[in-house]
């Protein structure tokens, strides 16, 4: 059976160091810098020995920053010369404001920032902040540093973000326990359906033709799968009545570059599926692997003669199938509440939210945000007036400019 602690990038390494005694600081021996994305240079051989989530990696911010020519901050916190912690930020502009961010904004999910976790128990509040003072002494012209949908803990251990005030995030993320491998997986799932309605779509594909999932293992087959993946969001996206949040051409070419650049490891970090049936693919999805969680990062299912059959649940059947093969503890549907989500999962992993303004419009900012994301909360955990606003949503598509999409649900 394949280690699934060790899969991938620095946190091969932080898993095996976890353990290790803990690194004693006093907090005169902090110092906190900062600097411009000069400092990705200093972040990217970090990454070697931090613990992460994937879109903190090394190979996610830089692709970011090369793809779409972010304007990127890195902050770093340090003990007699050791980096502990370390935030690389891109800079947004929101209207008259300036917000340092996690680089990939809401494609980045379930955050948690570098850091190496034998520091991680010294690692306060006041540590962190004066991070954020750097930050400020670099940027002046930051207003805002927010952090969104942060893991309360990655494979056990506390994010250290955790320990500055903060709140829940709007949008719940569905995850599935893997523990005991498939067969009990599917014990505890309404395995007999499950069988029963794989074994009738397996069927419907035969009698259409030859089928297959595929794994994307060469540049060329990146680019069929993510074309495919993209042109699928768009119909859906279109028909919800949202902007697409992978239309801008920098995405695109950031999500090629990350997958594609992810096949030169020897166990990808990134990687793609697709269910081909007769010769086109009828769903994608893309994920990432994280510790012990493999993480579904978005997909989508083409909208055509076989869409009645499901073929994305069957591409998860299989994909969830594979990680408990291969070791995985979770298996991680990410961001959003979705029923197709609901059939699998038994786990509810609420992520929080931490905002620190560094100028006063930044507290303007701040206190909107925190009421925004409260009145999404309300929305989305009352089934009814979320039926209604994605009803409504959707009978507004092609009357108006689309809205900002949320998220993926």
């Amino acid at each position: 059976m394949v280690d699934a602690t060790a899969s991938f990038d620095g946190n091969r390494v932080a898993a095996n160091e976890a353990s290790a005694r803990p690194v004693r600081a006093d907090r005169d021996r902090w110092i906190a810098t900062a600097s411009g994305g000069t400092g990705l240079a200093d972040y990217v051989p970090f990454c070697a020995s931090a613990l992460f989530a994937p879109a903190q990696s090394a190979s996610w911010v830089s692709n970011w920053a090369a793809a779409t020519g972010a304007d990127m901050v890195v902050a770093t916190l340090s003990c007699d010369g050791r980096p502990a912690l370390s935030l690389a930020l891109e800079i947004v502009r929101r209207g008259p404001f300036k917000v340092a961010r996690f680089a990939g904004g809401r494609h980045a999910n379930g955050n948690f920032a570098a850091a190496d976790p034998r520091f991680l128990p010294a690692i306060d509040g006041q540590a962190i902040r004066s991070m954020f003072k750097a930050i400020a002494r670099a940027r002046p012209d930051i207003d805002l540093i927010s952090l969104e949908r942060l893991l309360p803990d990655l494979d056990g251990v506390a994010n250290p973000l955790a320990a500055l005030p903060g709140f829940p995030s709007p949008n719940l993320a569905l995850a599935v326990d893997l523990g005991g491998g498939f067969d009990a997986l599917l014990s505890r799932a309404s395995g007999k359906r499950k069988r029963k309605k794989h074994r009738s779509q397996t069927r419907k594909f035969e009698a259409v033709g030859t089928f297959r999932r595929i794994e994307a293992r060469t540049p060329e087959e990146v680019d069929r799968l993510l074309d495919a993946f993209l042109s699928m969001k768009e119909v859906r996206f279109a028909k919800m009545g949202i902007a697409n949040v992978f239309g801008d051409r920098q995405i695109r070419d950031f999500f090629r570059a990350l997958f594609a650049d992810a096949l030169a490891e020897e166990k990808p970090p990134f990687l793609l599926h697709g269910l081909d049936v007769a010769g086109k693919l009828r769903a994608v999805t893309g994920s990432s692997r994280s510790g012990k969680r493999l993480i579904c990062e978005f997909g989508a299912i083409a909208e055509d003669d076989l869409s009645f059959t499901s073929p994305g649940d069957f591409l998860f059947f299989d994909n969830i199938q594979e990680a408990c093969e291969l070791g995985f503890d979770v298996y991680d549907f990410s961001v959003g509440d979705e029923p197709y989500k609901r059939l699998w999962c038994d786990i509810e992993v609420q992520h929080f939210e931490v905002l620190a303004p560094l100028t006063l419009k930044g507290r303007v900012l701040a206190a909107g945000l925190r009421q925004g994301a409260h009145a999404k909360a309300f929305i989305k955990n009352n089934p009814t007036v979320w039926k209604l606003t994605k009803m409504l949503r959707r009978k507004a598509a092609g009357q108006a400019a689309p809205v900002a999409a949320e998220d993926d649900s």
